[in-house]
């Protein structure tokens, strides 16, 4: 894409934090849209909450990329919890949808994310973009999540569901999380270690979401690493790159007396998803196999 006005919520999140300075480098306009009624300079203050929103400060804009959202694995879930997060993705992503729609000048990509956790848990099956929803809060939720952009499509605007899983990063998300009992030796695999976790780099993440400013897909994209792995693989390549060792696993029961219905939804659930529609537009990973990937991530070098 040109050198474009592009709207973008969460850049303070983990991946729009990043994302913001790549997306400046290569000549666009960033503007952040702020959770607030005054925004500072160069930033768009409004209410992801409300009905309705004053279309006039996005006008001119050549995409939107909505990466905003209720952090999913801070805090315990109950009902005002998870409230939050169903409000915090289908009000926001209606809102904006209904929002660019009412512009003189259409913007040409509507980026929203999404997550893998709409495929629900699936054992070893391989997940790709054809495959149905899965059933469970979460899978539930990234329906709604999805069906909320439905006006920005039917009014012409080219719309991606960016089904994202885990992205690793050290400066936050789940691999940051897992640095402390790792590099003690305390590391190990969730439950069983049999579920497949579906993960991707943040560079990668990043370069994937740059691909699809560009791109002419549409629809849903997973946002995942080729390699699969299992949460056992996963802790046994953390703890061999951090020459430590990995044997302590964390057993389902107590995930969910910790974290109670959380543990369910995202630690012990099983989603072997690939990136088929990604690799068929010609995008190439540059960490695509997790321990090149972590190596890099946490600057280490092979013994």
């Amino acid at each position: 894409m040109p050198a474009s006005k592009i709207l973008l919520t969460g850049s303070t999140g983990l991946i729009g934090r990043s994302l913001t300075p790549v997306l400046a480098s290569a000549g666009h306009q960033v503007v952040p849209l702020i959770r607030q009624a005054s925004a500072p300079p160069g930033s768009i203050g409004w209410d992801p909450m409300a009905d309705t929103t004053d279309p006039a400060p996005f006008e001119g804009a050549d995409a939107v990329i909505h990466l905003g959202g209720e952090n999913l694995a801070q805090g315990r879930w109950n009902a005002a919890k998870k409230k939050r997060i169903i409000d915090s993705r289908v009000r926001s992503t209606a809102l904006l949808a209904r929002t660019i729609c009412r512009l003189r000048r259409l913007p040409r990509a509507f980026l929203c994310a999404s997550a893998t956790g709409f495929y629900g848990d699936r054992g070893d099956e391989e997940l790709t973009e054809e495959s149905p929803a899965g059933k469970g809060f979460v899978a539930d939720l990234c329906q709604e999540w999805e069906k909320a952009s439905k006006p920005a499509a039917e009014t012409g605007i080219r719309v991606v569901h960016m089904r994202f899983g885990a992205v690793l990063s050290t400066a936050g998300g789940a691999l940051a999380k897992m640095l402390t009992p790792f590099k003690l030796g305390l590391g190990g695999p969730i439950g069983n270690g049999r579920q497949y976790l579906a993960w991707i780099s943040l560079d990668d993440a990043m370069a994937a979401t740059m691909h699809l400013l560009d791109c002419p897909l549409a629809g849903p994209v997973n946002m995942i690493a080729p390699q699969s792995v299992t949460f056992r693989q996963f802790a046994r390549t953390l703890g061999r790159v951090l020459h430590r060792p990995a044997f302590f696993p964390l057993p389902a029961p107590i995930a969910r007396l910790v974290l109670g219905e959380m543990a369910d939804q995202i630690l012990l659930t099983s989603t072997r998803v690939v990136p088929r529609r990604l690799e068929q537009d010609g995008f190439v990973f540059q960490q695509p196999d997790l321990e090149t990937a972590l190596r890099q991530i946490l600057a280490k070098r092979p013994a």
